[in-house]
């Protein structure tokens, strides 16, 4: 079953591409103040690049002067795949966390992974969220995974 608006984030550990290599971030983390969460079934792919990252990078500061206090991506993906991926698409310098569900464990968790063929095991629905201090908020969720307009930058911030 999938998280629904009203719901807290289960507990988790992602990993993001520090300066010194990986560094584990804990889910926890995501439940302190207004975060946005989105996020894409793979980097590098077109819909993950083209569309959906570039729509929160345009809107980073407009979701922030609206109260949300970080902003994060999770792919699964590995940190390496993902460090570079947030330096190519600009979200490092938008402030936009590009954070690995390596294993795709928190994405089972959430109920949020794609069980359809043709598509590696464990990879994410495409997604956004908005969390207040670890209760889901908002919560759009495209119906395929080619789709990127529930889940942009702009329609989160039409709602938050």
């Amino acid at each position: 079953m999938a998280i629904e608006k009203g719901a807290s984030l289960p507990d988790g550990t992602l990993v993001k591409l520090g300066e010194n290599g990986p560094e584990t971030v804990e889910v926890a983390d995501l439940r302190k103040g207004r975060v946005a969460i989105f996020a894409v079934p793979g980097a590098y792919t077109p819909t993950c690049t083209n569309a959906h990252m570039p729509s929160f990078v345009k809107n980073a500061d407009k979701l922030r002067e609206k109260g949300v206090s970080r902003i994060a991506c999770i792919t699964v993906n590995d940190p390496f795949v993902a460090g570079h991926w947030a330096k190519d698409t600009g979200a490092t310098g938008a402030g936009i966390e590009v954070l690995a569900d390596a294993d795709g464990s928190f994405t089972k968790a959430l109920g949020l992974d794609i069980q359809a063929d043709g598509w590696v095991k464990g990879r994410s629905k495409r997604y956004a969220m908005l969390v207040s201090d670890g209760t889901v908020e908002v919560l759009e969720i495209e119906e395929t995974p080619g789709a990127c307009a529930v889940s942009s930058g702009e329609s989160l911030l039409g709602l938050v």
